[in-house]
């Protein structure tokens, strides 16, 4: 039986694993296959604890970062932990690794005044200017991952409930509201910029978002729309697509809403995931410092 085989399987079918995220759990093990065979061991079903442990050394002698090791090794531990349920092996000789949490850090995100030179950056008529309008609306009025806008379908939006179908991380569908501002965007870019995009295609795409030839655009596609975003706005930092999404969570908070709500809004399958949005702006402390100090 080709175990590996039946592991991908199992994570693609079952779990509803992207083949995105099934090729990231197959790196992880042929590098591990690799340090088998180099230090004489190559069969994986005849490892033990020693063995794992030589491994943590392996991957601290190479400098990896501490999110790349907690990721090869809880790559590691979800193999043999589906060996175990298969009864293949006795024992998890992952199941007693634990490292060190990595210290936590706010994610980044923009202040409004940051937003506004954005979308001063996309002002204008032109096809384009209306599309990346309307990108930026619905990334940051509904919090969507950069794959989840690419993969918006004409079809996705409900109009009549304001709202968007949205198909996530493991092909998990929800529902995600979105703004009047994004309402506006996108019906002008529908009624305008998209049909002079598509105009020479044969076969127009399902896809809402439209490359300049009037193909499905990509989530890369987005990444580099955002790049030339930032490039005409008045800020001197760099965007990477997920602050968006972080502004999303961020300013939904700081606004009053609840965790379990924004854990709903962004898909996220724990709650966890959702509370290191969990802090404040700085204008939110020093508004709140001078409220409520008697000598502020």
């Amino acid at each position: 039986m080709d175990w590996l085989s039946e592991f991908y399987r199992y994570l693609e079918v079952e779990r509803g694993y992207s083949k995105k995220t099934v090729t990231a759990y197959q790196r992880d093990f042929n590098d591990f296959q690799v340090f088998l065979n180099e230090s004489g061991n190559g069969d994986y079903l005849k490892l033990e604890h020693r063995d794992v442990r030589v491994y943590l050394a392996f991957l601290n002698e190479k400098d990896y970062s501490r999110n790349t090791i907690s990721r090869k090794i809880a790559s590691l531990r979800a193999f043999y932990q589906f060996l175990l349920k298969e009864e293949v092996i006795d024992e998890n000789p992952f199941t007693y690794v634990h490292l060190k949490k990595k210290n936590a850090k706010l994610p980044r995100f923009f202040y409004e005044k940051e937003m506004a030179a954005l979308f001063d950056a996309v002002k204008g008529d032109e096809p384009l200017q209306q599309r990346n309008r309307a990108i930026l609306e619905v990334l940051y009025g509904s919090g969507l991952r950069v794959s989840e806008c690419a993969g918006l379908k004409l079809s996705d939006i409900d109009w009549s409930g304001g709202v968007l179908l949205v198909l996530g991380k493991g092909n998990k569908e929800r529902y995600v509201p979105f703004s009047e501002h994004a309402a506006v965007a996108m019906k002008g870019y529908l009624a305008d910029g998209r049909e002079r995009l598509t105009a020479k295609q044969e076969t127009v795409s399902p896809q809402l978002f439209v490359n300049s030839r009037g193909g499905a655009l990509t989530a890369r596609g987005i990444e580099y729309i955002l790049d030339q975003i930032i490039q005409k706005s008045s800020l001197d930092s760099q965007i990477h697509p997920h602050m968006l999404r972080h502004t999303f969570a961020t300013h939904l908070l700081n606004n009053g809403a609840d965790m379990r709500t924004v854990q709903e809004l962004l898909g996220h399958v724990n709650l966890s995931s959702t509370q290191i949005y969990a802090h404040v702006t700085k204008e939110s402390l020093q508004k709140n410092y001078r409220h409520f100090h008697p000598r502020a």
